[in-house]
């Protein structure tokens, strides 16, 4: 699928100006950058969440889903929470099961740990099948284990259902073990994107090489 090229401007500052971009079907996209590079912001402008200046449409007869950075909980029991967003309980019981929290599926949600809410939030989310997953920054709050556990499932939920997934990461470690292709922002612009292992290894922009080896990549 395709985006429109677009800007976003907050109070006269650009913070975005993109090109159109290609997001493969079946395959995961690693958008990665440093801080205020504007990726959460290209998260929420390609979800809907946020309007892109001039307010046309990024993504048009797409299905999608936004798991934002911020995980939050209704106020009910951990599996009705994850029941939200689908009926099927025995995949609901499956996502919590492969992300280890079976054990808490009649628990208060508001009483969930913020690693545990992520996981649960996680599972929600993808309890549907969308032609584009956004995920912002999804294993933040948990520990290894657990971002490997839910690592597993993106891979897993991305073969099954042949969505495209975007997946916001500051971690170079995970891009590399998730991602087909890599985007790099720079200060709101487009500055490297292509294969995950060519763009790693053998970035082509002074901006990119010097991210990247602040990482020790």
């Amino acid at each position: 699928m395709k985006t429109t090229a677009f800007t976003k401007t907050y109070s006269r500052r650009m913070v975005l100006s993109l090109p159109e971009l290609t997001l493969p079907e079946g395959k995961i996209t690693a958008v990665i950058g440093p801080n205020g590079s504007g990726k959460s912001t290209f998260a929420k402008v390609l979800s809907g969440i946020e309007a892109a200046d001039g307010r046309h449409p990024v993504l048009s007869g797409v299905s999608v889903g936004y798991l934002p950075q911020k995980s939050f909980p209704f106020r009910m029991s951990t599996e009705k929470n994850i029941l939200q967003n689908g009926s099927d309980p025995a995949r609901a019981a499956a996502l919590m099961k492969a992300l280890g929290i079976e054990a808490l599926a009649g628990q208060s949600a508001k009483k969930l740990s913020g690693g545990e809410t992520a996981r649960m939030a996680l599972c929600r989310i993808l309890m549907r099948r969308y032609d584009l997953l956004i995920l912002d920054e999804p294993t933040a709050a948990m520990d290894m284990e657990s971002t490997l556990a839910a690592e597993n499932c993106i891979r897993a939920y991305c073969a099954e259902s042949g969505c495209g997934v975007l997946l916001i990461t500051h971690s170079i470690s995970q891009a590399r073990r998730l991602a087909d292709q890599i985007v790099v922002l720079h200060e709101g612009r487009l500055i490297e994107q292509g294969d995950t292992e060519r763009v790693l290894s053998s970035p082509r922009e002074a901006q990119t090489r010097r991210f990247l080896e602040f990482f020790g990549v």
